[in-house]
């Protein structure tokens, strides 16, 4: 899910349809059913769901309540009643060896695409001798759009945090005021100042980078006016400035040199139309120039860096009308000393290799210099992920294939989300038809069984996908379609195929498990499926690099509960109930701490949500009423298990922290409010503005309490039998229901979540009810008697 502290670019990671310009509820419930013959009657007639859906709301109300104020309160509370000295004060990170010194020299909008051994030789040359990665450029887009203009670019590295430029286009940075002894001022830095403080609600501190530099008593140049925004201090001064590296003479007396390469943006921002509109993409032919000057202008800087010095380079914003990654490269001493090895980098903001942020350079910087880092900047330093025995190309062309699967992955999100919602909404309109017209008779409730198992195992497919390059392939959205079902048909059909096929649970289980288990394995050994998935997260948006997605969330939770519940059906079915009880808990409780953990999930919303559901789920089949004291109970624990999660994140060293423990460090800064609103704002507006999911939301629970829990050609509902034969199917729907529905009050994408967890057991669910019609016998009115006879005597 969305990081608690951060924010992204307009079209968030997990949800699939932007808003535009990028509710489920619980079902029926009963006890468990402790008496078969009872649990027939009233599973045949269907029962109110009132009792339940109040519950429900109220753990779900209970759950906002207590999650963003009680969570946070008691955080701020542990840490008030510790005293001064036992409140564990934020290490410095490890500085390098000797006084350190860096130079920092920023591209804007320089790809992977545009290395090239002949053409680039010394940014060649770099990626040789050093470390490199794909950079996102988490900065505060243009309005109206998703593209980091340069300024924003330059003002995010100077803050440590998402920062914005005024205005409604880009436009190139604005040459410093002269002032004395070769220094400069940045002209409107007030108005800069004053635009991220009153309208960037992520609260950048400009200047913040320079001025750590100075107060710790070095000095600080800078080259270029982007360099300059970069290098001021808090009230926008530079201490030596001129506007190109040539002018500033010696840089060995400066502890950090921010040097501007600006020959890619200029060349593009002289496009720029009249209308304030992003200028146009640059001709093959003008981005080669425009980047070989820029190979000529890094190597004038790389002639002049002084020897020890330690070289950052970023393409920090975009020059192209769509976002891309950037690149990153680090040559000399790391942070811990060594120097960057030639390979991969990474960094604990993003925990992928090849993967790093423009926050990160700013927290490189001042790991570099050994100074301390505020609490205001949300990097990490860069580090490596290790030494590379592969050449220079393979690494070029590995990094420039990221960014090509994150281009893809934006034109093919869009239309496969409209597609899948357009083929599940007509599927359920034809399965309606075959239940309650009876139209194909036992043929079609085959198909309908076959085709809903498949759909079942869509979700999963979407991230299982990715083992596959399909956006290298000459038709990406078609390579994705085809990977997607052939996994789900894969998957389908080993539900389908083994001895489990003939109980009413048996498929659904397999695939809920199949689901909860690849997601499982997925988030503990680094969360590669959800990069680049239509259903996961794309470095470019920034909005999250590792953990649970939203989407995957839903589906993983979905999958989950629905998976324990089968297993539990098939023990009780043998009389063991409180084995059965034992894996739900058990199982479900590692499920959930997946979630959360800050090392494989960080999962803030997620937590308690998912929490609830495995608690309603636990409840009912345990034989017990779900009343609105349980429910109470069920949303105190999960805010309480995500304040112990959280709070234990943010003891450890802050280079260490997730979005987690930062969140815990806001609410000691006051600056949690903020991030809460944000939140819930998101959540409104995707909510509102995502008619697609909305609507499939609304169909899937219509199709749910309108077709399958209403009598139908084949006689009593089909839920009703399903939940005759297995009982543990209603607290599977119920706990996965009401997962989805804290989940969607709980989460900033809103209206994603209970229509993913809904693709997810509304299919496996219509799987279920097909089985059990086909072994129940039908209860259709037979043809009526003719009447009896009279026994009357006979009138003479």
């Amino acid at each position: 899910m969305g990081a608690v502290h951060g924010g992204h670019r307009p079209v968030p990671a997990a949800v699939p349809f932007p808003a535009p310009p990028g509710a489920a509820g619980p079902l029926h419930a009963t006890r468990a059913p402790e008496r078969p013959a009872r649990a027939a009657r009233t599973a045949a007639r269907g029962v109110p769901a009132a009792r339940v859906l109040w519950a429900a709301l109220v753990a779900a109300f209970t759950l906002v309540l207590l999650v963003p104020g009680t969570a946070a309160h008691a955080a701020v509370s542990a840490t008030a009643a510790v005293p001064a000295a036992a409140v564990p004060a934020t290490p410095s990170p490890a500085a390098p060896a000797g006084p350190g010194q860096v130079v920092v020299i920023g591209v804007p909008g320089l790809e992977w695409d545009d290395l090239d051994r002949a053409r680039t030789p010394n940014l060649w040359g770099l990626v040789e001798r050093g470390g490199s990665a794909s950079m996102s450029t988490r900065a505060v887009p243009s309005p109206g759009g998703s593209l980091i203009c340069p300024v924003a670019g330059w003002l995010t590295v100077s803050a440590g945090q998402r920062a914005g430029a005024p205005g409604d286009g880009c436009a190139p940075p604005a040459a410093p005021r002269p002032g004395p002894d070769g220094g400069a001022s940045v002209p409107d830095w007030s108005r800069l100042t004053a635009h991220n403080a009153a309208e960037v609600s992520y609260r950048p501190v400009l200047g913040q980078l320079g001025q750590l530099v100075v107060d710790a008593g070095g000095k600080v140049a800078a080259a270029g006016p982007g360099a300059a925004l970069a290098a001021a201090d808090k009230s926008g001064n530079i201490g030596k400035y001129a506007p190109s590296i040539g002018g500033l003479g010696d840089l060995a007396p400066y502890r950090l040199v921010v040097a501007e390469v600006p020959d890619l943006a200029e060349a593009w921002l002289r496009g720029r139309p009249g209308d304030g509109g992003p200028p146009a993409a640059l001709t093959d032919r003008a981005r080669r120039e425009a980047v070989a000057a820029a190979d000529r202008g890094v190597g004038a800087v790389l002639d002049r860096v002084p020897p020890g010095a330690t070289v950052l380079l970023g393409g920090l914003s975009d020059t192209s009308p769509t976002a891309h990654l950037h690149v990153a490269v680090a040559r000399g001493a790391s942070p811990g000393g060594g120097p960057y090895p030639r390979g991969l980098l990474t960094a604990p903001s993003t925990r992928q290799d090849g993967l790093v942020t423009n926050t990160d350079l700013t927290a490189t910087v001042i790991a570099l210099l050994g100074l301390e880092a505020p609490n205001t900047v949300v990097g990490h330093a860069w580090r490596s992920a290790g030494p590379d025995g592969g050449s220079t190309a393979a690494t070029v062309d590995r990094l420039a294939d990221d960014d090509l699967a994150s281009e893809v992955l934006r034109e093919v999100r869009g239309p496969f989300f409209t597609g899948l919602v357009t083929v599940q909404i007509l599927f359920y309109v034809l399965a309606a038809v075959a239940f309650r017209r009876g139209w194909g008779g036992s043929r079609a409730l085959t198909a309908v069984r076959g085709v809903a198992t498949v759909s079942g195992a869509i979700p999963v497919g979407i991230f299982l996908a990715q083992l596959v390059p399909w956006w290298s392939l000459p038709a990406p959205m078609a390579a994705l379609v085809l990977t997607i079902v052939a996994v789900a048909c894969v998957v389908a059909a080993l539900a389908l195929a083994g001895p489990w096929r003939a109980h009413v649970l048996g498929p659904p289980t397999v695939v809920a498990a199949i689901t909860s288990l690849a997601l499982l394995a997925d988030v503990v050994t680094g969360s590669r499926l959800q990069v680049n998935a239509v259903g996961g997260y794309e470095p470019v948006t920034g909005g999250r690099f590792y953990g649970f997605g939203n989407i995957a969330f839903a589906v993983y939770s979905a999958g989950t509960i629905l998976a324990l519940a089968g297993i539990a059906q098939w023990l009780l079915s043998r009389r063991r109930r409180a084995l059965a009880l034992a894996v739900c808990v058990l199982y479900g409780g590692l499920a959930v701490f997946a979630d959360g953990w800050p090392g494989w999930g960080a999962d803030f919303g997620g937590v308690p949500a998912f929490l609830a559901g495995v608690a309603v789920l636990v409840v009912l089949l345990s034989g017990r009423r779900l009343s609105v004291a349980k429910a109470v109970l069920i949303g105190a624990a999960g805010a309480l298990a995500i304040t112990v999660i959280a709070v234990a994140d943010w003891l450890r060293p802050a280079e260490q922290r997730t979005h987690l423990g930062a969140f815990v460090q806001q609410v000691l800064d006051g600056e949690a409010w903020a991030v809460v609103t944000r939140k819930f704002g998101a959540m409104l507006g995707i909510t509102v503005g995502n008619w697609p999911l909305t609507l499939l939301s609304l169909v899937a629970l219509a199709f749910l309490f309108l077709v399958l829990d209403r009598p139908s050609r084949w006689g009593a509902s089909a839920l009703g039998r399903a939940y005759a034969l297995a009982p543990a199917l209603r607290a599977g729907l119920i706990g996965a229901l009401v997962c989805a529905l804290a989940g969607f009050l709980l989460n900033d994408s809103g209206i994603a979540i209970p229509a993913m967890a809904l693709t997810v057991a509304v299919p496996l669910t219509l799987t279920a009810c097909v089985r059990a019609l086909r072994l129940s016998p039908p209860t259709t009115p037979g043809r009526a008697s003719e009447p009896a006879g009279t026994t009357a005597p006979p009138v003479p």
